[in-house]
């Protein structure tokens, strides 16, 4: 894959599921809505993916290192796999009650940021339970934080 596409699709596929179960998991906690819950899901499918490929765009340039279709590639790149990776979280809302959709969302995002470090770790020749232990660690602390500052706007400002 090439370099400006990898980078594209590394950073898409990370703050996909990092921003999505976070965005998720806190609007299930703080409103129970299943319309909410889908709502954000399509908002930052849509509008993280543009700031996301935004910022690697404006990243890759002020690097000053990267030709303007490297440059492109990066931003293309991460815009659809940010965009496709968040929208996978939709189908389960769509087919599930709330919480069975969010504990399945949990699962798929933790085994996608799993069989990347896989990845990741195998092309860097390093023991791939670091890498995991690292990405799936990031991942849950944010999928609790969000979740218990869900529950504390629902209690006290709710």
């Amino acid at each position: 894959m090439r370099e400006a596409i990898k980078k594209g699709f590394s950073f898409g596929l990370t703050s996909g599921v990092i921003t999505t179960l976070g965005l998720m998991v806190g609007l299930e906690a703080s409103t129970e809505s299943k319309l909410a819950v889908l709502g954000g899901i399509i908002a930052i499918a849509v509008a993280d993916a543009f700031s996301d490929s935004l910022g690697i765009h404006v990243s890759e340039e002020a690097e000053m290192k990267h030709s303007s279709k490297e440059v492109w590639q990066s931003t293309i790149a991460t815009f659809f796999t940010k965009f496709l990776i968040a929208m996978t979280f939709a189908v389960p809302i769509l087919l599930f009650s709330l919480f069975t959709a969010v504990a399945v969302n949990v699962a798929w995002g933790l085994l996608l940021i799993t069989l990347y470090s896989i990845k990741l770790a195998w092309e860097a020749k390093i023991p791939a339970y670091k890498v995991i232990f690292e990405h799936v660690g990031i991942a849950v602390i944010v999928i609790i934080a969000t979740h218990y500052l869900g529950h504390f706007i629902k209690v006290y400002l709710g």
